[in-house]
């Protein structure tokens, strides 16, 4: 080997070996090099005309992988979930979900102070809801209480860790609701994480729901952007919503370009990030003072419990974050990895390495 070659191998490596390894979510991942060449070549127009030609190429591609008659491009999961209440309710009414749901827990009671309506949660095993679950709930034209608006699902479920429905158990629900004449709404963030380890296509294991909100900037690697899809009466609804939300965008095919790649290309990496999550998760569960379910583990998302270690998840994420590995404490014992593109094996066995450390010590 030359020596010039030799020597920058070793820078290389040295640079690897500081370059930080973040697990604490998907959404850090960077735009590949073909979105950055996508984006800075992007044609584009005034979306609020209409008049973006990437925007609403992205728009008819995603209705086309859902098997659906519109799509529409919104900055954020959280203002397509929004969107998506606001459209299917009206003022007063309640939204059945589950209780650890994002639109729940992480969306600043976006359905009270802004769709005025209030959740009606109810705790699910591994955050999956069953009819049996929601039946209890339901209150149509009730003399002294609020309506039953809409019924959200979450899949992957989050909070759960990643958690995945069974597409017969949707069905079920939908089928359920729809002969009470109420809707469903899915917030699919991570959808595709889903799809492959169903293995089935994302239109498949969503035909029955009303709508589908699903995020480009997750595990997906687009660095911004989420669609909502549904029916044109719907979508034609949610877009007058998201003018009013202040989510009108002027030349944003720039992004959209991004999200194009992120629905034609990524989804097929996916498969590799749950296999780094499993292996993780099974590694993590040998360690002194952590529990972890691995067999849970079937997508992109390890919960951990670190309360055996006699130290709280906060500091526990402080030695880590000594060590060039960022995590998320998500409760006082509890730690939240999420795997994705821009995580290798390598990074994995890097985190792994600095818990055994922490956890010897």
């Amino acid at each position: 080997m030359h020596e010039s070659t030799a020597t920058q191998n070793e820078a290389d490596v040295t640079k690897q070996a500081l370059t930080p390894v973040d697990l604490r979510s998907d959404t850090v991942t960077k735009p590949t090099p073909a979105m950055r060449r996508a984006m800075a070549e992007a044609e584009v127009g005034d979306d609020v005309y209409g008049e973006d030609p990437t925007v609403n190429k992205l728009q008819a591609r995603a209705a086309e992988i859902f098997q659906r008659e519109a799509a529409l491009f919104v900055p954020t999961g959280s203002m397509g979930n929004l969107v998506a209440i606001k459209t299917w309710t009206q003022p007063g009414q309640e939204v059945i979900c589950e209780t650890g749901a994002h639109i729940n827990q992480y969306e600043f009671s976006s359905m009270s102070f802004v769709a005025g309506c209030l959740p009606r949660a109810v705790p699910a095993a591994d955050g999956l809801l069953t009819w049996e679950m929601i039946e209890p709930l339901l209150q149509i034209k009730h003399p002294h209480k609020a309506d039953t608006g809409l019924i959200e699902l979450e899949n992957t479920h989050n909070v759960a860790g990643g958690t995945v429905y069974r597409t017969e158990e949707v069905e079920d629900i939908c089928e359920h609701a729809h002969a009470v004449g109420l809707r469903v709404h899915l917030d699919g963030a991570r959808i595709f994480n889903a799809a492959t380890y169903l293995k089935k296509s994302v239109a498949e294991i969503t035909r029955k729901v009303d709508s589908i909100m699903f995020c480009l900037s997750k595990g997906l690697g687009a660095p911004v952007g989420s669609m909502l899809v549904g029916s044109h009466e719907f979508i034609q609804k949610a877009h007058r919503y998201r003018k009013a939300f202040g989510g009108g965008m002027r030349q944003v095919g720039v992004l959209a370009a991004a999200g194009l790649i992120a629905i034609q290309e990524s989804p097929q990496g996916l498969a590799s990030d749950h296999e780094n999550a499993r292996h993780l998760a099974e590694e993590l569960g040998r360690l002194p003072g952590v529990r972890v379910d691995a067999a849970k583990v079937v997508t992109n998302i390890v919960r951990f419990d670190v309360s055996g270690t006699g130290r709280t998840a906060a500091e526990i994420c402080g030695e880590l974050k000594k060590r060039g590995i960022l995590a998320g404490p998500f409760a006082k014992y509890a730690i939240r990895m999420v795997t994705h593109y821009d995580v290798n094996r390598a990074g994995i066995e890097r985190a792994l390495e600095a818990m055994r450390e922490i956890t010897r010590s």
